[in-house]
C-alpha cells in the first residue's frame, strides 16, 4: 500500500501523523509512505528524524480580517495545488491522509481532484479552517472528539480517535525501572506530574512557585516539567520559597509515555493529542486551557473531559498558588474522586483509533 501523508505546522498535528505511520508500518510489510508539509514547520525537523520520505510545499495561512496577505495566501494556495499534483502523481499514492494545518488544504485538495481516495483526521472539539474546507472534497473525515461530528458531512464522518492514544498504549517501556525512582522519587507515593508544554506556562509555574510552601507536608509528591525556557528562573524561585523534597523539577522529560503510566494526575495544557494519550490510559487530570490557540478550542477540549468527570478545568484567569493546591487536595487526597475521574477517563479513551483509521483506509483502497 502507497500512503500519502500531510499535516503540519504545530505537533498537534504532526504527532498523529506519525503515529498512524508507524502504526501502519508495523501492519503492513509493502507500506510505502510520502509525507509533504512545508519547510518551515516543524513537520520539516520530525518527520525526516522519522526516516519518512519528506517532501514540501509553500503555504500560509488566511488572516481573519481582510488584508492583501489573503490575496498572497491564495496565490501561495493555487501554486501548492500545482506542485501537491505533481508530487501525487509522481509518489502514485492509493491513499492520501491529511491531519490538519494550512499544508494539508493544497494537498488534500490536489488528490481528491485527481479521485484519489482522501481522508482529514480532526484532533479538536472545534475543527479548523483547514479541516472544514477540505470536507466538501475528501472521501471520508476522522473525529477524535465527539462533539466535532456535528461541523463535517454526516454520510462521511467516522469518529475514530487520536492515532496517539493507541502509540500510547502499546508502546512499551524500555526497561523495567522505575522512571520516578531514577528521577529521586518515590514511586510508592501518589505522584502529581504537572506540565506546561515543551516552552513552558508561566502560569502554571507561578502557581507551582508559590505552592511550594503548601505543598511540602502533602502526603503526595510532584514532578514539575517546567520547559526549557523556564527551568533556571523556576528552580531559583523554589530554593528562595524553601525547597521541599515534595516539589522535583526537570526542563524535560524525554520518555513522557513511561512517566505518564507511572504518575497518578496530571496538571497540563488541553492539547488534544494530550487529552487522546490520558484518556487512552484513564488518567485523570487538571486541565488549564491555553487561551493563546484558534477558537478557544483548548478550552472546549477540556471542558469535554470535565462533562465526563475525567478532569477539573482551571482558566489561566483563575489559577493562583491557593486555588491550585485547593484542587489538587480535593481530587488527590479523596481516593473514591480520584478513582471515579480515572473511570471517567478511561471511558472516552479511544485506544483503538489507529486500528480504526487503518479500516477506514482499507474500506477506500479496496
Amino acid at each position: 500500500m502507497r500512503v500519502l501523508v500531510t499535516g503540519g505546522g504545530t505537533g498537534g498535528h504532526i504527532y498523529p501523523a506519525l503515529a498512524l505511520i508507524r502504526h501502519l508500518k508495523k501492519h503492513h510489510d509493502e507500506l510505502e509512505c510520502l509525507y509533504i508539509g512545508t519547510g518551515t514547520g516543524l513537520e520539516s525537523t520530525l518527520v525526516p528524524r522519522e526516516g519518512i520520505p519528506f517532501e514540501t510545499v509553500e503555504i500560509s495561512g488566511f488572516k481573519r480580517k481582510i488584508s492583501f496577505e489573503n490575496v498572497q495566501t491564495v496565490m501561495k494556495f493555487i501554486r501548492g495545488v500545482k506542485k501537491s499534483k505533481q508530487l501525487i502523481r509522481s509518489f502514485n499514492p492509493d491513499v492520501v491522509i491529511g491531519t490538519g494545518g494550512y499544508v494539508s488544504g493544497p494537498v488534500v485538495y490536489a488528490a481528491a481532484k485527481l479521485k484519489i481516495p482522501t481522508v482529514v483526521h480532526e484532533q479538536n472539539s472545534v475543527p479548523g479552517l483547514t479541516n472544514k474546507f477540505l470536507a466538501k472534497f475528501v472521501s471520508s473525515v476522522a473525529v477524535t472528539f465527539p462533539g466535532s461530528a456535528d461541523y463535517f458531512p454526516k454520510d462521511k464522518t467516522v469518529l475514530t480517535g487520536n492515532p496517539r492514544a493507541t502509540e500510547m498504549v502499546e508502546t512499551k517501556k524500555l526497561n523495567e525501572n522505575s522512571k520516578l525512582t531514577e528521577l529521586g522519587l518515590d514511586p510508592e507515593r501518589k505522584t502529581v506530574l504537572i506540565v506546561g508544554g515543551s516552552r513552558g506556562a508561566k502560569p502554571i509555574n507561578d502557581a507551582v512557585i508559590g505552592a511550594a510552601q503548601s505543598l511540602k507536608d502533602k502526603s503526595y509528591q510532584c514532578l514539575y516539567v517546567t520547559g526549557d525556557v523556564h527551568f533556571d528562573h523556576v528552580q531559583t524561585e523554589l530554593a528562595q520559597h524553601g525547597r521541599t523534597e515534595r516539589i522535583t523539577a526537570v526542563p524535560y522529560l524525554h520518555d513522557m509515555p513511561a512517566v505518564l503510566r507511572e504518575v497518578d494526575f496530571l496538571v497540563a495544557r488541553a492539547g488534544a493529542t494530550t487529552l487522546s494519550e490520558i484518556t487512552a490510559l484513564g488518567l485523570p487530570s487538571l486541565l488549564v486551557p491555553s487561551p493563546h490557540v484558534t477558537n478557544n478550542h483548548q478550552e472546549k477540549n477540556a471542558r469535554y473531559l470535565e462533562e465526563n468527570e475525567a478532569s477539573a478545568v482551571l482558566l489561566e484567569q483563575e489559577i493562583t498558588a491557593d486555588r491550585f493546591t485547593e484542587e489538587l487536595d480535593r481530587i488527590i487526597l479523596d481516593d473514591e474522586k480520584l478513582k471515579r475521574m480515572k473511570e471517567g477517563a478511561a471511558s472516552i479513551g479511544q485506544p483503538n483509533a489507529a486500528y480504526e483509521i487503518e479500516n477506514l483506509i482499507t474500506k477506500l483502497v479496496k
